[in-house]
């Protein structure tokens, strides 16, 4: 058994450990979903959504391929939770709803609180999907293990602690999660620069590189202004409408704590990538001077850059005892992992959570008891687990998978607009909400597959600017939106029920 095993299977332990024993505190369905939290345990928990799996491996890549610009993916993430922060966190947080949906239903009904549950439910889901592939690559790229039993294993892991604690678990577990992340991705650029010859030497090779596109590996916007931007308003809109880093910000103990969690965790998450783009160029030099992936053509060498350099410490720092090398190897891998189970824990309850106060407990069984409610949140939170599970096992081969994990982040950012206008467009209506998501829904799926089918170029460009399925989403909800409420005008009910929403918030957000 390797060193890098063992390290591995003594984080997982710790998670449980820590996990299980923070369900002493979940004796309620309130506690499950969250209630009270403090500020540390809001920035640890709504963290995990902002640094998954592509803020370590992807964003490594990005660095291996296009330099710094790499980090603008935590960087967007970080400046989208500073913008709900400082504009949204106390009107949403007063609003007293657990959940995006019920948000939703603030401004447009119960029926818009249904359908936007079922869309949220099923990104939510996609995005868990893609984190567990993500966990089963490594397992077998870096383990050697079989996938499968990967993705099992690790689903049996997060499912477990997630029903032991339910929100007191992921916050629990993602302290530990934050500082191993931030831990392994510190060793890892170090070993790394020590690897390609010192700063100097590493910095000299970097000066000398030109990324794919010509850009220059130490300047910020060579990964292009289409995907920087892209990434900025998906971070923006998403931020607002992310189910897992929204449910522990309205689960604080008030407005104002709910803002002030908001603003930390934007700058706990936006300098990550600057450490994983680093990593994947330092592991570009090491490629560049034969140290690692010879032969390998640099496309598919991005991928497996820090695989490679994870499980060779001691080839690529000749330096360092095998031993020593196995440690800081496991030890960097952990943090991956770590990013990974930080993301999927929140997520598969974000989705239980959805789905148990949104359609059972608001619709189909409105006198439910509080066992009874924290009943069905387990069971939805396991389910979503095993979906994500499924779908990883039966998926994870297709190439066409990350492209519709983004389609679905495009959706949730889109959803956004729908609230602003419920916020403030008087004449926004429920019937003209529903249609314009589904259709919404419809658009950026149907974009990125017209993608697929066209070799990997959108449909539309000005300039060299591509129009992703973020543009197209944003528009359609828009113009959507206010198209189909002025066919489908406002009820006197529903002017009523908005206005007391409207002046309900005002007196609360006056008291903070």
């Amino acid at each position: 058994m390797s060193i890098q095993l063992i390290i591995i299977l003594v984080y997982f332990a710790l998670t449980i450990f820590i996990g299980v024993r923070a369900g002493k505190k979940t004796k309620s369905a309130a506690a499950f979903t969250g209630v009270a939290l403090s500020t540390m345990a809001i920035v640890c928990a709504s963290t995990g959504e902002w640094l998954g799996g592509t803020a370590t491996t992807g964003v490594s890549e990005y660095g291996f391929l296009y330099g710094i610009s790499g980090a603008w993916y935590t960087i967007a993430n970080g400046i989208g939770v500073l913008f709900l922060g400082l504009l949204f966190a106390k009107l949403f947080r007063s609003l007293e709803t657990g959940t995006v949906p019920g948000i939703i239903e603030k401004f447009f009904g119960v029926h818009a609180r249904t359908v936007s549950c079922i869309i949220l439910t099923i990104v939510m889901l996609a995005v868990g999907l893609s984190q567990m592939i993500a966990a089963g690559k490594l397992g077998q790229s870096l383990l050697g293990l079989d996938f499968k039993i990967t993705a099992i294993v690790f689903a049996i892991i997060f499912i477990v602690y997630t029903l032991a604690g339910g929100m007191n678990a992921v916050a629990s577990t993602n302290v530990m999660h934050l500082f191993v992340m931030y831990g392994g991705a510190v060793i890892a650029v170090v070993v790394a620069v020590i690897g390609a010859g010192g700063w100097s030497t590493f910095s000299d090779s970097i000066g000398q590189l030109q990324a794919s596109n010509g850009g220059s590996f130490w300047s910020l916007g060579t990964i292009g202004s289409s995907k920087i931007s892209s990434w900025i308003i998906a971070s923006l809109l998403g931020a607002c409408t992310a189910q897992a880093g929204l449910q522990p910000v309205l689960s604080s103990k008030s407005a104002s704590q709910a803002k002030k969690a908001c603003i930390i965790t934007a700058f706990v998450a936006a300098p990550f990538g600057l450490f994983t783009a680093l990593l994947g160029m330092a592991s570009r030099v090491m490629y560049e001077n034969g140290t690692i992936l010879q032969g390998v053509e640099v496309g598919v060498a991005g991928k497996s850059a820090l695989p490679e350099f994870m499980m060779n410490m001691d080839k690529a720092v000749p330096s360092l005892s095998p031993t020593i090398a196995g440690i800081l190897g496991g030890l960097v891998l952990a943090s991956i992992l770590a990013a990974i189970l930080s993301t999927v824990s929140p997520i598969i309850l974000a989705a239980g959570t959805m789905v148990t106060r949104d359609v059972y407990q608001r619709v189909l069984h409105p006198e439910a008891t509080d066992e009874q409610v924290l009943k069905m949140g387990r069971i939805t939170t396991a389910l979503s687990g095993v979906i994500c599970c499924v779908g990883a096992i039966f998926l994870w081969n297709m190439s066409t998978v990350l492209d519709l994990v983004y389609a679905a982040y495009s959706l949730r950012g889109a959803m956004f607009i729908i609230i602003l206008l419920g916020i403030y467009w008087k004449k926004s209506s429920q019937k003209g909400a529903i249609v314009a998501m589904i259709l919404t829904a419809i658009v950026a799926i149907g974009w990125v597959a017209a993608k697929m089918a066209n070799g990997g170029k959108y449909l539309l460009s000005i300039g060299n600017f591509a129009i992703s399925e973020t543009y197209m989403a944003v528009l359609v909800a828009l113009v959507g939106t206010i198209i189909f409420s002025l066919i489908f005008k406002q009820t006197k009910e529903e002017i009523a029920d908005r206005e007391e929403t409207k002046r309900v918030l005002a007196e609360k957000m006056a008291q903070e």
